[in-house]
């Protein structure tokens, strides 16, 4: 019997098919020693790969195990963008370059304006983060009136390659818009008229959305998206990537 227990934790983490998430039930029928025991022969941790976006289930990420190369992952997020609801548009051909269709969310000061955001993906992505900018014009503390390059923390200096392309378009531009921070500006005139005259402020972040986030005016921006993009935008966020956290390994 001993040696059956003995044998069973090796045995039992060979299985890269098995479902883990019924572990702790499964040990809390042994004694504490078998416990200890099968856990500690497992060292490495099961879900982990930081090449798998870290809002994959766990039967994603045993799937997708094997795929752990930064263009399988590129691959990867590209295609999950483009079946989602939100609108890719290939530059050239392209899978690391494309433009993608973004609503301002709900219950803001954006809600019903549309903007076209190009997104390039760096040979490193995922260890690298994504270059961000808008295309049509956009009245923001933390976005370059001019460029529509994004001051964002989370893109430009926290990056971590456990986040995905959905995390972006979901997550960190919504939150952007809902939150401005005037106080690390990229549009000094939107911080400033925020931060004096909040009612002002609303009021041209409205007559932007009017004037420059309509459908027709992304519909404008498909043979101009490259001239759009400034030598400042593309400076900036070159810049950026050399500090972006989760480097790979040497």
């Amino acid at each position: 019997m001993s040696s059956l227990f003995s044998s069973f934790p090796c045995l039992l983490f060979s299985l890269p098919h098995l479902n883990f998430s019924f572990l702790p039930f499964f040990l809390s029928s042994f004694p504490p020693f078998l416990c200890f025991s099968i856990t500690y022969q497992h060292k490495t941790p099961i879900l982990l790969d930081p090449l798998i976006p870290f809002n994959s289930s766990p039967s994603k990420h045993t799937t997708f195990s094997k795929m752990s190369s930064p263009s399988k992952r590129r691959d990867m997020d590209v295609m999950k963008l483009m079946m989602s609801d939100y609108t890719v548009e290939p530059i050239n051909d392209e899978i690391n370059k494309f433009n993608v269709e973004f609503h301002g969310p709900k219950e803001s000061l954006y809600e019903g304006g549309v903007w076209k955001v190009r997104v390039e993906l760096p040979d490193a992505y995922p260890y690298k983060s994504p270059s961000i900018g808008f295309l049509n014009k956009i009245f923001h503390p933390n976005v370059d009136e001019l460029s529509g390059s994004v001051c964002l923390d989370v893109i430009n200096q926290s990056w971590s390659p456990m986040f995905d392309l959905l995390n972006v378009f979901e997550v960190f531009l919504p939150q952007l818009l809902l939150y401005p921070n005037p106080s690390d500006p990229l549009n000094g005139d939107a911080a400033s008229l925020m931060m004096k005259d909040k009612k002002q402020y609303d009021q041209k972040v409205k007559e932007y959305c009017e004037r420059y986030a309509k459908k027709e005016n992304i519909s404008t921006q498909k043979e101009e998206s490259d001239e759009e993009l400034s030598d400042e935008y593309l400076s900036g966020q070159s810049d950026s990537e050399d500090e972006v956290a989760g480097h790979a390994d040497p």
